[in-house]
């Protein structure tokens, strides 16, 4: 929808490392991913790599906050003002992060938020989308009501992407708790950094400034195979970790093969990553099972 209330046409500079709905969007709107490759970092879309991307069919840059840390904003939006390009940013995992004092959702010209039951704040199903044009956000409002006002007057070819008052209630019963949420899942990812530590597993690098939501843990192996193992170890536990996020979407086989340009560094993360379970109400002795676990399966 918001792709669709830019109007955007032609080329949408995106990021390989995100979960597919990212570019499926793009997809469904028939126009076309351009891949950048990610950082090593934060493993958001690297920004030194963006404007050698941009060509004269490019509309628009649209990146993922991954796990909730936020991409380099700041330089995105100059790179966006330089070539007169939109910017959408996949906050699925970013409710409640703030940098330097601001809400992430604050960035870009719409950010786009899932309630699905997994989020740290949920409706079991649903969404959002956070815009700092008032008129852009009466157009979104437009297409997600099948495009009419009232019962009588038809503006807009749109769809029914209104939440229901089931969902709301549910939304209305988790917001009064979210800062309890973080609060806990802030311990609960100290005691997974506690029992993890000195074990070759790489985690992202928060900048600066960050107020984080802890949304997920996710951990980075030596190498395919290591992760592999602590993954199969996992199961044979009946513990379910999660290749989140895996494949690299430039290696999507429904691609046309221009689209799939090398992106060494997501491809590399793709094959090596897990995330841990980390849920509100989880015991610290679940995770002294789950690491000893993933310690011992990496043998």
């Amino acid at each position: 929808m918001a792709i669709k209330a830019l109007d955007l046409k032609g080329e949408i500079i995106t990021t390989p490392y995100s979960y597919v709905a990212t570019t499926t969007a793009i997809l469904w709107e028939s126009c076309e991913p351009v891949f950048v490759d990610i950082e090593d970092k934060t493993f958001c879309i690297d920004t030194d790599q963006i404007e050698e991307a941009i060509t004269e069919r490019t509309s628009a840059i649209l990146a993922t906050h991954v796990y909730g840390y936020p991409c380099e904003v700041n330089k995105i939006e100059r790179i966006a003002q330089k070539h007169g390009l939109k910017v959408i940013y996949d906050a699925a995992h970013a409710f409640g992060v703030r940098l330097n004092g601001q809400s992430i959702l604050s960035h870009g010209d719409v950010s786009v938020l899932s309630f699905h039951a997994t989020k740290l704040f949920h409706t079991a199903e649903g969404g959002a989308a956070v815009c700092r044009d008032e008129n852009l956000a009466s157009q979104i409002g437009l297409i997600k009501k099948f495009g009419h006002i009232g019962e009588e007057d038809y503006l807009e070819v749109g769809t029914n992407a209104k939440m229901s008052e089931l969902h709301a209630a549910m939304g209305l019963c988790v917001l009064p708790k979210v800062d309890e949420i973080i609060a806990n899942r802030r311990v609960l990812t100290e005691h997974y950094d506690v029992r993890l530590e000195g074990h070759d597993l790489i985690r992202p690098l928060p900048p600066e400034g960050l107020e984080y939501n802890y949304a997920y843990y996710p951990v980075i192996f030596e190498s395919h195979e290591v992760m592999m193992r602590a993954r199969q170890a996992l199961i044979d536990n009946s513990i379910m970790p999660r290749r989140y996020f895996y494949p690299s979407l430039n290696t999507l086989p429904y691609l046309r093969p221009e689209w799939k340009r090398p992106c060494p560094v997501s491809e590399d993360v793709a094959m090596r990553v897990l995330c841990l379970p980390l849920f509100y109400g989880m015991e610290q002795r679940e995770i002294d099972r789950i690491c000893k676990v993933v310690i011992e399966g990496m043998q």
